[in-house]
């Protein structure tokens, strides 16, 4: 209501006031890392581990950490946490990096009650073989088993504790956002969504930076599986941005791949990007976005991609059994644009309220 936005703003006016330096170098790379709201350093690039398949994640994470990725992020929901693990305990105990220079992210997901937090997170801990995450995340904005308030009272409680050391949020929205920060002891470091050129977020990066959130971007390449005859993409007209000829005619110009450019965009965009792979090849090439620059006049190009759509439209968190019954409820949007788009819906699915 207007209340909330009123005194929201006074807290986005006094934050930007009391942090105006820092938050201008927030949006700066610096060494391939950008600062938090905390001080630390976090790599731009990251090895993302969502839909890497078991018997491939551990080689994927392994070769990343010994050609030089400084930066993994992973979850329990990916079903994966104890591989990722033993690749850590491969590099680690073998002396070739240390735990210390690399930068490890997890999530929890909010099906279990507030008081759940801090076991779920010492499981995450025990599965992966750390004692200490780098960054913990808030994975979806779900109120079933209690407040935003509430949950992130709790995720604060294990920044005290030591578990970690950073604490953000996934997919939440400005209006989601709005409901944790007026009460919020620490704020959120990151808030790690799904962006890339089809999806820039604009707003809500914009509302980011005002505030000292990092935005932090999965399915930076476009998410390709997603427009296979299977993909959530099926009936979506357009091209996929790794395919599309804007994205290859500036890759080629610059001796690039489309990967590349796609990623160096994202971190351009003053955000760090998560691209998933398993392959060797594609990993390193990867990393070498840090390498150049894309210039203003591509930028520009590149960022004038409409329509502007997302492509994981989080469907399965709503229905009319849940407190967000419909993907307009999810996203604070007008999900209007997702309409005649074919992927699989819950029963009783709506797009708009």
């Amino acid at each position: 209501d207007s209340g909330n936005t009123h005194s929201h703003s006074e807290y986005t006016r006094k934050y930007e006031h009391e942090h105006e330096i820092e938050l201008k170098k927030m949006n700066i790379l610096v060494d391939g890392c950008f600062t938090l709201n905390n001080g630390l350093q976090m790599p731009a690039i990251g090895l993302g581990t969502w839909k890497s398949k078991p018997g491939e994640v551990r080689g994927a994470v392994e070769h990343a950490l010994r050609v030089g990725y400084k930066h993994v992020d992973c979850a329990p929901v990916y079903g994966n946490e104890k591989e990722v693990g033993e690749a850590f305990a491969n590099v680690f105990g073998d002396g070739a990096v240390k735990r210390e220079a690399v930068w490890i992210t997890s999530k929890i997901f909010p099906n279990v009650k507030v008081e759940e937090y801090e076991a779920k997170c010492r499981q995450t801990l025990s599965d992966l073989g750390l004692e200490y995450l780098d960054l913990y995340l808030l994975h979806w904005p779900l109120t079933e088993h209690g407040t935003l308030v509430e949950m992130w009272a709790a995720m604060e409680a294990l920044l005290s504790k030591g578990l970690v050391k950073a604490i953000g949020v996934s997919n939440f929205s400005v209006a989601k956002l709005n409901q944790i920060l007026p009460s919020a002891k620490v704020v959120p470091a990151v808030n790690q969504v799904e962006s890339h050129p089809t999806w820039h977020q604009k707003e809500l990066r914009s509302f980011c930076e005002a505030n000292g959130i990092h935005v932090s971007a999965y399915c930076p390449l476009g998410s390709p599986d997603q427009w296979a005859s299977d993909g959530l993409n099926r009936k979506c007209t357009g091209v996929a941005p790794l395919t599309d000829e804007r994205v290859k005619e500036v890759a080629s110009r610059m001796g690039k791949s489309p990967a590349q450019v796609l990623l160096r965009w994202g971190v351009q965009m003053g955000g760090s990007v998560l691209p998933k792979s398993v392959t060797p090849s594609r990993i390193e090439d990867n990393l070498k976005a840090l390498e150049f620059s894309v210039g203003e006049a591509d930028m520009a190009e590149l960022s004038a991609w409409a329509p502007q759509y997302r492509l994981l439209h989080g469907a399965f968190h709503t229905g009319p059994a849940r407190h967000l019954k419909t993907l307009q409820d999810l996203w604070d949007e007008d999900t209007s644009y997702l309409e005649g788009r074919d992927f699989e819906k819950p029963e009783g699915f709506m797009l708009l309220r």
